[in-house]
């Protein structure tokens, strides 16, 4: 017994290879479309926090950012191999494939998971590493391990852990939560469901193969539908808080009432075709990636005046003594021909 457990181990030693040839392996461990999604996501959150935050900080943050989103991806596939080995869409996933073993993708994933947080930490504060910790626990344990194989609304919960990334972005430049992020976390939060089932409506039968209670297969197709159409609804709602609140612009609410309404009108198709059309159901899925591209590509380029200002303001109460002696030596020189300076003339 013993020697041939011996003999066995030796021979599949060979079939391995080293980690450096399974370098794209490994990239297909992080989930890398998941990975940018959650980075450019971030990476807006960043960017409309009232703040001016360093290049150099914003760089080494996305970077760490990145690591946990890969984290959570490695670490899913790592407890999903045994369903992603029946399903045709993750069948040839690493794992299921042999090139990666289990504990390799375990190892792999906790050692992102610790640079990641102690990275984000350094470079930024405790509040960002703290969250992109919750955000992994949340995706891998809640989601992955306790809820995504016992109700159909796994993906409701799960969506949780991915409308985070953008409020994470916002703790790292800020060191705390505003209202903004919150918005940007409820339109993920209420994206997710119409994402998710319009690809599930699809995948039915792989899911109910894989023991996996999706809302199509638990509910049925019309019911799944329904639901899609009321998410999507509350979701076009929601989109245009950012102009409501005065923290996007006009650019902005457009975008977001065109996208919105297409969404809107494919999810409908949907419904009334009782979720029998699957390239109905595909054209939502489809769309759905590029809308939530298009509406936080419009909130980076068109985030309201507010947020300049407040930089500006963050910026001009720091200066260097040197500055504010010339500036107040300067209002002494012009003070008998104005009789009031204004702060944007200082």
């Amino acid at each position: 017994m013993k020697t041939t457990a011996v003999l066995s181990s030796n021979l599949q030693l060979p079939a391995r290879s080293p980690v450096t040839t399974r370098s794209p392996d490994f990239i297909v461990l992080m989930k890398p479309r998941v990975m940018a999604l959650a980075v450019f996501t971030a990476f807006v959150g960043m960017m409309i926090a009232p703040v001016d935050l360093d290049p150099f900080i914003g760089s080494v943050a996305s970077l760490a950012i990145a690591a946990g989103a890969a984290a959570a991806g490695a670490l899913n596939m790592w407890y999903d191999a045994d369903i992603d080995a029946v399903m045709t869409r993750t069948a040839k996933r690493p794992i299921p494939r042999g090139t990666i073993s289990r504990g390799e993708a375990l190892a792999f994933g906790l050692a992102l998971t610790c640079s990641a947080v102690v990275v984000l930490g350094i470079a930024t504060n405790l509040e960002a590493a703290g969250l992109l910790a919750f955000t992994i626990f949340y995706y891998v344990i809640v989601y992955t391990v306790w809820m995504k194989r016992r109700t159909p609304q796994n993906i409701v919960i799960g969506g949780a852990a991915g409308a985070l990334p953008p409020v994470v972005g916002w703790a790292a430049a800020t060191g705390h939560i505003g209202l903004a992020p919150l918005v940007l976390f409820l339109i993920i939060f209420l994206w997710t469901p119409p994402h998710f089932w319009a690809l599930s409506l699809n995948r039915a039968e792989e899911y109910g193969r894989a023991g996996v209670p999706m809302l199509p297969v638990v509910a049925g197709r019309t019911a799944t539908t329904r639901q899609i159409l009321i998410y999507s609804v509350l979701l076009v709602a929601v989109s245009m808080l950012p102009s409501a609140l005065g923290f996007a612009g006009p650019l902005y609410g457009a975008i977001a009432l065109v996208c919105g309404s297409i969404f809107v009108l494919l999810a409908l198709r949907l419904h009334q075709s009782k979720g029998t059309n699957r390239q109905a159901a595909h054209r939502l899925f489809v769309f759905s990636i590029s809308y939530l591209f298009l509406l936080f590509a419009a909130l980076l380029t068109n985030s309201n005046g507010e947020n300049r200002s407040a930089k500006l303001s963050l910026r001009d109460v720091r200066p260097s003594a040197s500055v504010l002696a010339e500036e107040l030596q300067c209002t002494r020189q012009t003070a008998d021909r104005f009789t009031i300076v204004t702060a944007s003339e200082v």
